[in-house]
């Protein structure tokens, strides 16, 4: 049983013995001493889609739902529905594209490293590895020399993210982002 402290995002809870996974995670320091930090979570109902908003403080304990994690690898985007094969039987699963919206920026065909949550013989969710490279697609033209500076600039990726990456970047390099900010790490 993870306490609250312990979640992160795209873990799957049961709440009133129905899954729900975790879309966002944020935790608050109260100012007054010796008062709990407490973590406001926004959850996806897996059976019905609907949203949940709950706050925990850091020591409350929350029942993890059973299921089976598989390592698959990103296939293809059929209209609305992103495929995912299995590494170890080879099987597919799909998604719809409202399941993984805020993942799907981070999708690139053929990734591995990824984790389906399978429930009852069906994908539920995935998790994204800590990183992932992506090609910068689009940019403001690098400058000479400011690799000295601090400053950054946006940049458009292959997956239509974007994000702000060092001024010295051009178009047609790869970086890798952190898939649970969604901000640069380095170059790839």
């Amino acid at each position: 049983m993870p306490k609250a402290s312990d979640l992160k995002r795209g873990m799957i809870i049961d709440i009133d013995g129905t899954p729900h996974i975790i879309k966002q995670l944020e935790a608050k320091s109260p100012s007054s001493r010796g008062a709990a930090t407490l973590y406001k979570v926004r959850f996806n109902n897996l059976q019905t889609h609907q949203k949940l908003d709950a706050s925990f403080k850091g020591d409350d304990l929350l029942k993890e739902a059973d299921c089976i994690r598989a390592p698959v690898q990103y296939s293809y985007l059929d209209g609305n529905i992103y495929y995912f094969m299995n590494m170890e039987d080879f099987s597919q699963y799909g998604l719809n594209r409202e399941q993984i919206e805020d993942q799907v920026p981070y999708l690139v065909e053929q990734l591995e490293g990824i984790i389906a949550l399978i429930m009852d013989d069906k994908l539920v969710g995935i998790e994204l590895p800590q990183s992932v490279s992506l090609v910068i697609e689009e940019t403001p033209p690098a400058i000479t020399g400011s690799s000295a500076t601090n400053r950054s600039k946006t940049a458009t990726l292959s997956t239509g993210l974007e994000i702000q990456v060092p001024e010295y970047l051009a178009p047609g390099e790869t970086v890798k982002v952190n898939t649970a900010t969604g901000k640069f790490m380095s170059r790839a």
